[in-house]
């Protein structure tokens, strides 16, 4: 397995990938498809941070991305951010790593590209193996205040500890 950045052609492959991670029954086509649809149409789409792993043949089996969030203090400038998400394994490659392999990455990337931090909505059971914590414990209020300790951040090595505030995401998110 290889991890690299998505590329045009990736983009159906990728659909898939997301359609088949998400799926449930009755046969409709999973919101995060729309969602990946959206925020590659976006302002916020950050190709960088786009990433895809592939298997031996070159096909994609997993996929993740990290668009422009904000962070917005009570007081002083606003902050660029990420938001992370959505993270997808074909469900055929699930527990094999490549879910953890794609986040390594992409982590990574944004590290190497400056950000400050990465913020998601999720299980912190799975997510606190990459460092995540709930935003709460840095200052960082959910865009939803119900969200609670699922909406958690990490943060990168650029990370100012006196940036706190309010988090929103990539407008495509906030239209789900």
């Amino acid at each position: 397995m290889m991890i690299r950045r998505e590329t045009d052609a990736d983009v159906a492959a990728v659909r898939e990938v997301v359609g088949a991670a998400f799926a449930q029954d009755g046969g409709k086509v999973p919101v995060e498809v729309a969602l990946l649809d959206a925020l590659r149409a976006d302002d916020a789409w950050l190709p960088a941070l786009s990433l895809v792993a592939v298997d031996h043949t070159g096909r994609p089996v997993g996929h993740v991305v990290c668009t422009r969030g904000l962070l917005t203090p009570e007081d002083g400038p606003v902050v660029p951010a990420l938001d992370l998400g959505p993270l997808a394994v074909r469900p055929d490659r699930q527990g094999t790593g490549v879910g953890s392999a794609l986040m390594h990455a992409v982590l990574g990337a944004a590290d190497a590209l400056d950000e400050p931090l990465v913020a998601l909505l999720g299980a912190p059971a799975y997510y606190a193996r990459f460092g995540f914590r709930a935003a709460a414990e840095y200052g960082v209020a959910a865009p939803e205040p119900e969200w609670g300790e699922y909406f958690q951040v990490r943060t990168l090595t650029a990370h100012h500890p006196g940036a706190r505030g309010h988090f929103a995401y990539a407008p495509p998110f906030q239209e789900l």
